[in-house]
């Protein structure tokens, strides 16, 4: 479930979306490190700023989950989505893979909006990430029948590891985090429940 096996064709036959995700982080990345005016003003705007949201521009509770701006935060991202979005995208199909994502990213921001100060400034897919392990969490207590004994043990370690790192390491948007597993953990009891 989590070991890719898949050659670069293959992968991006089996998972367009994750693919496409991958590939959007990496171009936005990279736009940011050109050093022109112009893509700076661009990245910006991309950039969660909760003052220049109060003021109307809700667009800074979406772009966010697409930008990144240092290596280390992409890569650990984009390595995520690699290792555990693939999975998800066959299990729950293409469509109702890319809503869960950007509907627990946006929730992840707006709970960032709310409960962070006026002058909070936010970027990544962490809350879209965590998301993620939100819905396997909901396989894990109510799905075992997806996931199998030794992915069940990958996902407990997996998301005790990750909750350890939100809380040790400095400047992890905290709320993200935790909103983003909760928010898909709540969407999959709607939404994911055996018929």
């Amino acid at each position: 479930m989590f070991v890719r096996t898949e050659n670069f064709r293959e992968f991006i036959k089996l998972y367009p979306i994750v693919f496409l995700l991958i590939l959007i982080h990496i171009v936005v990345w990279l736009l940011a490190k050109i050093p022109l005016e112009s893509t700076q003003s661009l990245i910006y705007y991309f950039v969660g700023i909760n003052g220049n949201i109060s003021q109307g521009e809700w667009w800074r509770l979406i772009t966010p989950i697409i930008t990144h701006i240092s290596f280390s935060h992409l890569l650990f991202n984009t390595f995520s989505l690699l290792i555990f979005a693939p999975a998800l995208e066959r299990i729950l199909g293409k469509g109702k893979f890319i809503l869960m994502y950007f509907t627990t990213g946006i929730i992840a921001n707006v709970a960032t909006y709310l409960l962070e100060n006026i002058y909070y400034t936010h970027v990544g897919a962490s809350g879209s990430i965590f998301g993620l392990f939100g819905i396997y969490l909901f396989f894990l207590l109510y799905r075992k029948d997806i996931l199998g004994r030794d992915n069940t043990q990958v996902i407990m370690t997996m998301v005790i590891i990750a909750l350890v790192m939100t809380f040790v390491n400095s400047n992890i948007n905290v709320v993200a985090h935790l909103s983003g597993i909760i928010s898909g953990f709540v969407l999959s009891l709607f939404t994911l429940q055996r018929k």
